[in-house]
């Protein structure tokens, strides 16, 4: 049982469980899902400030909680007791395409030659993680959720600004992989 749980799941197994989650929260009441909005919960329940954005009652929402707390785990439990010793298998044209960019270590999950402390301080490094972080925290703030929000439970539930939001979040996807993420891995 460990050696099947330490290899990748094919689409067609994990995928319908991802898609489970949507009945499962409707049957039990819940009409949001999305991970943004734990952030909002932890500071709401830590943080008794005297600010409008994290007055509301938090505890209806303690539930989102528990599932972060869940992914953690998960997470955990994964890199320490499940994890799969063999390097990430990518397709071989990607890994010419990125060896050009000087991106050859694909022993984890991402590309050690980029994502370390020590590139943090370059200027490629400070453009992936820094800036790109500050987009994501931003745009997910902006567009009301994250891709997992939207694009799950939003379009389950046929909601007009979670199609907007999803189409976006797909052009913009394009966009960075396709014209923008090259121009910054040639610097």
């Amino acid at each position: 049982m460990i050696d099947f749980l330490k290899q990748p799941w094919p689409w067609y197994v994990a995928g319908p469980l991802i898609g489970l989650t949507v009945p499962i929260l409707l049957i039990i009441g819940n009409k949001t899902f999305g991970i943004s909005s734990s952030l909002r919960h932890i500071c709401a329940s830590c943080l008794p400030a005297n600010i409008s954005f994290f007055k509301y009652d938090w505890k209806k929402e303690a539930w989102n909680l528990f599932f972060v707390l869940g992914i953690f785990l998960g997470g955990f439990i994964a890199v320490n007791l499940l994890a799969n010793e063999q390097p990430v298998a990518i397709n071989p044209n990607l890994a010419k395409e990125l060896a050009g960019y000087g991106i050859t270590n694909f022993n984890n999950l991402v590309p050690q030659d980029i994502f370390n402390w020590s590139a943090v301080f370059t200027l490629k490094g400070f453009l992936l993680m820094v800036v790109g972080g500050f987009l994501v925290g931003f745009g997910t703030r902006y567009a009301g959720g994250c891709t997992s929000g939207h694009a799950i439970m939003g379009l389950s539930n046929l909601q007009w600004p979670s199609l907007v939001a999803t189409i976006c979040f797909m052009v913009g996807g394009f966009i960075m992989a396709n014209l923008i993420l090259p121009l910054i891995l040639s610097l």
